[in-house]
């Protein structure tokens, strides 16, 4: 069984989460810069099995697509087309960052810390697997 890995995707960076091998625990992994992102995908595809792909889908207070939906979509046609066997699914992101920041502050995190946005983004990352993992197991 491979992993599960989140993409808190962004224009500039894209944090990421992954699953242990049991898909038990999401783990935070990194923040890398977005135009790197393909080939750090590439890379970590060809040393650890990943069965699945999640991406926050962001969404308005209304339930309609964000902004940001015009810089993801984009993205997941290239993911498609470099990885036709890794499928892709989004999961609502509503409040992950909001959700990072206070699982920061409860973690015990210094106020300078937590304003290092990529901090914020693998967290959210982690946040967006945490519940999809939720979601699956029901």
């Amino acid at each position: 069984m491979g992993r599960i890995l989140a993409i808190d995707f962004g224009r500039k960076r894209t944090g990421l989460a992954v699953t242990d091998v049991l898909r038990i625990t999401a783990n935070p992994l990194l923040t890398i810069e977005t135009k790197d992102l393909i080939q750090w995908l590439t890379d970590y595809f060809a040393h650890e099995p990943v069965d699945e792909v999640v991406i926050g889908h962001p969404t308005q207070m209304n339930g309609e697509d964000s902004e940001s939906m015009n810089y993801i979509r984009p993205f997941m046609g290239q993911f498609k087309k470099q990885f036709p066997d890794k499928p892709i699914t989004m999961y609502d992101e509503r409040f992950t960052s909001v959700l990072a920041h206070q699982a920061m502050i409860a973690g015990g995190m210094k106020k300078k810390d937590r304003q290092n946005k990529a901090v914020v983004d693998k967290i959210a990352a982690c946040i967006i697997l945490e519940g999809y993992l939720e979601k699956i197991k029901n």
